[in-house]
């Protein structure tokens, strides 16, 4: 079976077929850099690291790509309000971001553009759509005109007047078009750049899609956010790619869904958000990583305080197994390289099937089970097999176990332990499991 996932842009399964058969393009959307980030802002930063790493374990060569917004109205504010500049602000919040996701286990990206790196070229961008009469300037803004461009709402599936209904359009009086979306705002508040068409900055949908051409050119293969992103982030960037390159900026387009606190939007706005940093141990952020991981990906989630337990409890099942029969075998030398390949054929058809991970969930804790049983029942050699398998496995889901490393002493002492019990020398067995125990060993 080959890859299969819902394509945003067909509004369809589709099978994967990237550009180069070897090579995969992926470009995800980051961060606006004013704020910390909340647990919604961090599932696509989960699942997006899933897809890459899937791809990679499937012998693809992954270029991953994920921007910093830093610069925009709501980095400008927080500067203001905090008498700093924007790129003390921008460079505050872009560390807070990556040790966040660092925490998360995520893979960092590639490329890590930056919006203020490419203003010249996003300049040149904007000068050659109005040479071709896809952009407007009035008054030192320019517009784009979506009336130009005849599958306008393709993405989104929705009509232009439809679009108009709960879309997030800056209203302006000279507009042609209550839809047309900015590519340079004149603005005389903050960081601002000189332009032909005046001092001002780059349009937040412009600025992907020069950032995205630069690194990948005209046609990459998977382009990935949030369902929020669809309209009128990824939509604008369609547009502006068919006005100046003929294509769809991508040949498969992933969205996920968002996460929800008690039934309610989680939003900054709102002031309804749980922030990433909260969870601030390193299980904690592995709770919240299977939370985000293990939720259908294009249905929200209703993040609650009994989904935590529900997961912690799972969590905490699985490291249990897994040290047990881990250290046993370690300290014995039994540890194996081998996987059970039917076992890993079944994750690939789950994955495959537009990344099912309930069911590779349901796999991982069966296969918990059976190591479990193998530990009691003394078939280590089919243990060693089958430990390796759920470890081969995690690290393709990005779960980390925070395990003791076994020096020789350690390994020794787990010997003596081990020996004691045999021959039923309680006394003894107490001792060297009163060190495993403060070693965090068991």
């Amino acid at each position: 079976m080959m890859l299969r996932f819902y394509n945003s842009l067909s509004n369809k399964i589709e099978e994967f077929k990237p550009q180069d058969k070897n090579n995969v393009t992926i470009y995800v959307c980051g961060p606006t850099v004013y704020n910390y980030i909340h647990i919604g802002n961090a599932r696509p930063v989960v699942f997006y690291d899933l897809v890459r790493r899937y791809l990679l374990f499937c012998g693809y060569n992954v270029k991953f790509a994920s921007n910093i917004t830093d610069i925009d109205d709501k980095i400008i504010n927080k500067a203001k309000e905090l008498n700093k500049s924007e790129k003390e602000i921008a460079t505050f919040y872009e560390e807070a971001y990556f040790k966040d996701t660092d925490n998360l286990n995520s893979l960092r990206p590639d490329y890590i553009p930056h919006a203020t790196s490419y203003i010249n070229d996003m300049i040149d961008f904007i000068k050659d759509l109005i040479d071709k009469g896809y952009a407007y300037e009035v008054d030192g803004n320019v517009y784009f005109r979506i009336t130009k461009i005849a599958d306008y709402g393709l993405l989104s599936n929705q009509d232009k007047e439809a679009l108009n209904e709960g879309a997030r359009i800056e209203v302006a009086q000279n507009k042609e078009n209550p839809l047309d979306f900015t590519l340079w705002k004149k603005t005389e508040v903050g960081i601002k750049w000189p332009s032909p068409f005046g001092e001002g900055r780059p349009g937040w949908h412009t600025e992907c899609v020069v950032m995205n051409h630069k690194l990948f050119g005209p046609l990459i293969d998977i382009h990935g956010g949030g369902m929020d992103l669809k309209f009128p982030h990824h939509e604008n960037e369609i547009c502006q790619c068919e006005a100046m390159y003929n294509t769809h900026l991508a040949k498969y387009f992933l969205h996920v869904g968002r996460v929800d606190l008690k039934g309610v939007k989680m939003s900054k706005s709102l002031g309804n958000f749980i922030f990433v940093k909260d969870f601030d141990t390193p299980v904690k952020m592995m709770v919240l990583r299977m939370i985000l991981l293990f939720s259908p990906y294009r249905a929200n989630i209703n993040y609650q305080e009994e989904l935590y337990n529900q997961y912690l409890s799972l969590y905490d099942k699985w490291l249990r197994a897994f040290k047990q029969s881990y250290y046993f075998l370690a300290c014995n030398d039994l540890l194996s390289n081998e996987v059970d390949n039917n076992i890993i054929t079944d994750f690939k058809t789950y994955m495959d099937d537009d990344f099912n991970v309930q069911n590779v969930l349901s796999l991982l804790d069966d296969l918990i089970k059976q190591i479990n049983q193998l530990y009691r029942q003394k078939d280590y050699e089919t243990l060693a097999v089958k430990l390796n398998t759920f470890k081969t496995i995690k690290e393709v889901l990005g779960l980390r176990f925070y395990l003791v490393n076994l020096d020789d002493d350690l390994k020794q002492i787990y010997l003596n332990w081990q020996t004691a019990r045999n021959n039923k020398n309680f006394a003894e067995a107490d001792i060297y499991r009163a060190t495993l125990v403060e070693k965090g060993i068991l």
